[in-house]
């Protein structure tokens, strides 16, 4: 089942705040918000996903922690990006300098930014297409380095400010490269 997009804006338009409750009040339900508005239902994620989604965030973690510079985050945490969208990556990372300039209200709500480093898993609800534009905006709106997993293929894509998108078959390990010194992803236990 792919995500769910609502188009509330017709009916009501959504602040911030109003957002923010309505994702607090539905804790079992992950939302995400188009720059236009649109309300995104998400599936939850199925066993295998979920696993390999948290193999991929424990070595992001493993590194942020012996790294120190800066915040590692899993997939559960909104972003309110300068486009107005408000997304929820796999996996992310934000320098410390940008997430110690966030007052403690910032750091507890949405992030008010855009990460660093972002991941997205393709499952198999997810749509390749809209998972492409997702990882398109995350790089517009300011991510250093992006990539896209996906298992059914076996296929990465990298996004990097600038830059084309690579695509890599079949990789072992990924480099986190000048964004994330010395982190690497195994991708053994993410295939």
């Amino acid at each position: 089942m792919e995500a769910l997009t609502v188009d509330i804006k017709s009916v009501i338009e959504l602040t911030d705040e109003q957002f923010f409750q309505l994702c607090q009040a539905n804790k079992d339900l992950r939302f995400e918000r188009t720059a236009t508005g649109e309300l995104i239902i998400m599936s939850p994620a199925g066993g295998e996903t979920g696993n390999r989604n948290g193999r991929l965030t424990q070595q992001l973690f493993n590194w942020s922690d012996t790294d120190n510079t800066g915040i590692a985050f899993d997939s559960s945490t909104g972003f309110k990006l300068p486009s107005g969208a408000d997304r929820s990556p796999d996996a992310s990372w934000v320098k410390l300098e940008r997430w110690n300039a966030l007052t403690p209200e910032q750091q507890t709500r949405f992030v008010p930014l855009c990460p660093d480093f972002v991941v997205e898993i393709l499952s198999p609800s997810d749509s390749l297409k809209a998972t492409q534009e997702k990882m398109k905006e995350y790089r517009d709106n300011g991510a250093s380095l992006g990539w896209l997993i996906n298992r059914k293929a076996r296929q990465v894509e990298i996004y990097r400010i600038g830059q084309e998108v690579e695509v890599l078959d079949n990789p072992t390990s990924l480099s986190g490269e000048d964004v994330l010194p010395g982190f690497v992803l195994n991708l053994v236990a993410i295939w």
